[in-house]
């Protein structure tokens, strides 16, 4: 049995993100345990028990650590009580001269980052880059992602929403690994879709693959994944929360180039001796990219 934890990077909608990534990082059942203790460890080591990881909120600066003098030298706890109050005096100033929307954006932003404001920015992004080496090193692990580029979706006319036709792509290269390699190992391999909790689109996915069980999509039966997603918390999910890290990496490397940490996971997408098949950017011909380029 392969347990896949599905996350998506950046919205549907055209809005300041140029991609939309759904990735879904496939796991055997029997791996999992093992895996769990990997991420973490490497949680322990930074300090973070059992905070949630969360790529994104964790690699963005935090402006209140800046304006401590010597925030580095000092100690984890010593870092924490000094930026408590700088966000607690920044929080009041809005409550008493900003807007409601400013006000709730600030207590978001805090709310997201106060299980690592402990850390450096260098200290999060080594947090990060170790999390994706680990994720790179299980050998038995297969990420599957379909990158889709906004601009191009938007500006011609298509028949399906972005998001429905991200998750389809994703459940056909599901099934296909799964068929392929159980034929390799002469057995059966099941599949499981875990989803991180989203209201917005649980019942449209869930629709979407009882027809898929009912029906197939439009190049495969589905044979080989059983039941509908099964919906969870990420914040008590370290898979999923590892799936969020892969979805950034990839959205990182096409909207800004960044490539270190999408290097660290690469190895892990499926691929045939033709080359890799488990992830696809959907852009413009003509795309030179290093995906559309190993595709090709």
């Amino acid at each position: 049995m392969y347990v896949c934890y599905l996350d998506e990077s950046g919205v549907p909608e055209n809005s300041c993100t140029s991609h939309l990534v759904l990735v879904g990082l496939a796991i055997p059942g029997s791996d999992w345990k093992a895996f769990e203790a990997q991420i973490r460890l490497r949680k322990a080591h930074f300090g973070l028990g059992d905070a949630e990881i969360h790529t994104a909120w964790m690699a963005r600066r935090y402006v209140e650590q800046e304006r401590v003098a010597g925030f580095e030298s000092l100690s984890q706890h010593d870092r924490r009580a000094a930026v408590a109050p700088l966000r607690q005096q920044h929080l009041l100033r809005l409550a008493a001269a900003g807007t409601r929307k400013q006000l709730e954006a600030a207590k978001k932003n805090y709310r997201k980052t106060e299980p690592h404001i402990h850390l450096t920015r260098s200290e999060r992004i080594n947090c990060l880059a170790e999390l994706g080496d680990t994720v790179g090193g299980w050998q038995e692990a297969r990420l599957f992602a379909e990158a889709i580029d906004k601009r191009e979706v938007y500006g011609r006319q298509h028949v399906h929403p972005p998001f429905d036709f991200a998750f389809t792509e994703l459940i056909q290269r599901f099934e296909y690994f799964l068929r392929n390699r159980g034929n390799f190992l002469q057995q059966k391999l099941l599949g499981l879709i875990v989803q991180d909790n989203n209201q917005t689109v649980a019942k449209r996915l869930t629709d979407m693959m009882l027809r898929f069980h009912q029906q197939g999509t439009r190049w495969t039966n589905i044979d080989h994944i059983v039941e509908t997603p099964l919906f969870v918390d990420s914040q008590l999910t370290s898979m999923v929360q590892m799936a969020d890290l892969c979805g950034y990496a990839i959205r990182r490397y096409f909207e800004n180039d960044e490539a270190d940490l999408f290097d660290r996971i690469y190895s892990r997408f499926d691929r045939t001796a033709r080359g890799v098949v488990g992830i696809r950017h959907f852009a413009g011909a003509g795309c030179i990219c290093r995906v559309c380029a190993d595709r090709s």
